[in-house]
């Protein structure tokens, strides 16, 4: 077992940025750190970039982009900087010089372009430079937390030449997902700065943040070689939410360490070589100071009160619910959507299944890899109407950028290291396997279509505009295969497509699916099922710390009940995602 995590014994240096996997505690971990070392007598400044940020929930008073002196923890200063209103600045001024100067579709297409996670990030980014290249910062605290490190692809991209000359504007293969830099481009000294800093090991710890599971290792492991590769060498691993012992008794908790444990066995060997901690799994919700003190503390653990939160879950629908619904409708397009790890592809692959015993002839496709889709039916027959296929995304990005390249005609160095290195973004992915599930769902004329991963409202403005982009101006990111053209307003009629949405009962993952509601519907998709996934509350455990833990998913499931979603289903937690013929994930 891992020790755990005390911040006043292994915090080293006085820079702290917190990364990980969406839903994996982020948020908890550095706002806990902050309160400890403050409680210490440490000046502490703690700086969130979150848009669905409860710090101002947590610490009681409004915050802004300057530091706030939190009245209940003493030292503790804290700003929350909204990056999407970082992002709206920085597309101002890089569109407004071009409005009434080109149609109004180009200019359309460029606040489009630069809507993405990308830009976002790069917003965000600005806002750390002014703290990492304030000398004044570390003269004024003595820590500096950061919830949510930049990634390596942004990094890396801001360290090649060719991003602050005038290539973007020039350039045939369309705007950049981070746009022109030119006005970023007097604050390059700055972000020198910032980088360095980052770099400098006796000044800074990234310390990765991941749940006692596989995706969210595997991402851990993904973004410490990222900034390896960039110089960034000092890193922290803290395995959040670690059950540290249940109730031998209890299946559910029997099950629930042992996949964390199975887990935790198969962690990527590169990411065994670090510092490794651990937090404690805990039964109460981290929504206070006294909450975040107690979860870094001696005695961490606490029982809380039951709270029903006036929810009958047994009233909420099931699986076989949802499924019923669809075949009712001859829904020909279905889509799971929702942010890694909450169970999009077991969710899915129930779905095809389920409508595949109803008679319906049916395809199921999804980016996971072939092997985990094998995995997940070794040991069911799968019935004669049910066909299932993968696409790879790595093919699929490797076909899209040399098409790219090519439509992008003669480059110099400088120029191509910077296309390709662009062309690095999560957005290159998304809009290269968007187009290769376009293919799959031409099928839909004759079975019905299960897609495991949809796309965000983003990409499916962003393939719109550019098609208007190219007709305008004859400049595109690539031209937009028919299939493309046809499936965009295919998506948009809910007589043949629906946008199901899998979340799990807890902050972040309901946070960030009301953020990809919000972004579908700027596409005109109205989602109408929510599918709450793997609820301990559903799954009938006795065990004390998992029973206490279900009570808190309550407000959760009563908030997408009644304010978020047209529909409801529940799926309790269980160990693996096996499919039965009564259209359920049970326990192996």
């Amino acid at each position: 077992m891992y020790q755990l995590y005390n911040p006043v014994q292994h915090v080293k240096t006085p820079i702290l940025f917190f990364t990980g996997k969406g839903g994996v505690g982020k948020t908890s971990a550095a706002c806990a750190t902050a309160v400890s070392l403050a409680d210490q007598g440490y000046k502490v400044l703690l700086v969130s970039t979150d848009p669905a940020s409860n710090l101002q929930d947590v610490f009681g008073v409004e915050l802004r982009s300057e530091p706030t002196e939190i009245p209940k923890a003493e030292n503790l200063f804290a700003s929350n900087i909204d990056p999407e209103e970082s992002a709206r600045a920085y597309r101002e001024k890089t569109v407004g010089p071009y409005r009434g100067k080109l149609p109004e579709s180009v200019v359309n297409q460029m606040e489009e372009q630069l809507s993405g996670a990308c830009t976002v990030e790069i917003a965000a980014f600005d806002e750390f430079s002014h703290l990492l290249a304030d000398e004044s910062t570390l003269t004024n605290f003595d820590y500096v937390l950061f919830d949510t490190a930049p990634t390596g692809h942004t990094l890396r991209l801001l360290s090649l030449p060719t991003a602050w000359n005038g290539f973007l504007e020039e350039s045939t293969h369309g705007a950049s997902c981070l746009g022109p830099l030119s006005g970023l481009g007097d604050k390059k000294d700055m972000y020198g700065k910032a980088v360095q800093a980052l770099s400098d090991s006796e000044k800074t710890t990234l310390i990765l943040v991941a749940r006692p599971e596989e995706s969210t290792l595997i991402e851990a492991n993904r973004a410490s070689s990222e900034l390896r590769e960039i110089g960034i060498q000092n890193h922290m691993l803290i395995i959040n939410g670690l059950l540290q012992s249940h109730d031998t008794n209890d299946e559910v908790a029997a099950a629930f360490y042992g996949s964390q444990q199975d887990a935790l066995a198969e962690m990527p060997k590169a990411l065994k070589l670090i510092d490794t901690l651990s937090i404690p799994y805990v039964p109460y919700s981290l929504t206070d100071i006294a909450s975040l003190r107690q979860l870094v503390s001696d005695n961490p653990f606490v029982l809380t009160e039951d709270n029903d939160e006036g929810i009958e879950l047994n009233q909420l629908a099931e699986l076989r619910d949802v499924i019923d619904d669809f075949s009712a409708k001859n829904t020909r397009v279905i889509f799971t959507m929702g942010k890694g790890g909450v169970g999009k592809t077991t969710v899915a692959s129930s779905i095809a299944v389920g409508l595949s015993e109803k008679g319906h002839k049916v395809h199921l496709t999804t980016t996971d890899p072939a092997s985990h889709l094998d995995y997940m039916f070794k040991n069911s027959a799968v019935d004669e109407n049910l066909s299932i296929s993968s696409i790879d995304p790595e093919l699929e990005v490797e076909k899209y950028k040399k098409e790219v390249i090519s439509a992008a005609g003669h480059l110099g160095e400088e120029e191509l290291a910077y296309l390709k290195e662009d062309l690095e973004s999560p957005c290159t992915e998304e809009i290269a396997v968007f187009r290769a599930f376009a293919d799959v769902v031409a099928r839909s004329e004759n079975e019905i279509v299960v897609i495991d991963t949809a796309p965000t409202g983003h990409t499916l403005l962003l393939l719109d505009s550019s098609e208007a982009y190219h007709k305008e101006m004859s400049r595109s990111t690539g031209s937009t295969p028919e299939s493309v053209k046809a499936l965009l307003p295919r998506l948009r009629n809910p007589q043949e497509t629906e946008v199901v949405i899998v979340t799990l009962a807890e902050a972040t993952p309901v946070f960030e699916s009301t953020r990809l509601q919000e972004d579908l519907k700027r596409a005109q998709i109205v989602p109408k099922w929510w599918i709450i996934n793997r609820s301990l509350s559903a799954a009938g455990t006795e065990d004390k710390v998992l029973k206490m833990r279900a009570s808190s998913e309550k407000q959760w499931i009563k908030n997408i009940d009644n304010e978020l979603s047209g529909r409801c289903a529940l799926i309790p937690w269980t160990k693996k995602a096996i499919l039965n013929n009564d259209h359920k994930v049970t326990q192996s």
